[in-house]
């Protein structure tokens, strides 16, 4: 028998990917509007959308984070790092980097969302597991309510 040692079964990244039916910018507004991320992911948004602008990311019953803009490409790329506790300075020693890729595939949306930096959180390795293991169902969750409420129409969208 082979002992697994926790630190071996902890992901480089959490990596989800899902087609929606939406062009591109449209798709782009769902992920990046503080107004349309509270009606698929956060219960409260509030994100600067430029290079090192600053945000928060609230979620009720569970923690809030404070988040970083790293990359700002329309409509192709948004990245952020993100952090629980907070007053941090985000560096990749205590943040995660969150990022969405958007290709177009046929008048759809290929998402990517790539949350990584596991290796280089000062985390124990039970905080990363468990953490991992939240934010990938949390991530497949959240990417099927985007993908639905992309198909309503814009006036549905509060």
């Amino acid at each position: 028998m082979v002992a697994v040692r926790l630190a071996d079964m902890i992901p480089s990244a959490v990596k989800k990917e899902i087609l929606i039916e939406a062009p591109v910018e449209v798709v782009w507004y769902l992920i990046t509007e503080p107004e349309q991320i509270r009606q698929w992911f956060a219960d409260e948004a509030e994100i600067e959308l430029r290079v090192g602008g600053k945000g928060a990311l609230a979620f009720k019953g569970h923690e809030s984070y404070q988040l970083q803009v790293e990359a700002v490409e329309p409509p192709r790329r948004f990245a952020f790092r993100w952090v629980r506790r907070p007053g941090l300075i985000l560096r990749n020693d205590n943040s995660l980097l969150v990022e969405f890729i958007l290709e177009p595939e046929n008048g759809s949306t290929r998402l990517r969302v790539v949350e990584s930096g596991f290796d280089a959180i000062d985390w124990s390795d039970e905080e990363k597991a468990k953490y991992a293991e939240e934010h990938a169902n949390g991530w497949q969750r959240c990417l099927g309510l985007l993908r639905d409420l992309a198909k309503t129409k814009p006036a549905e969208r509060r």
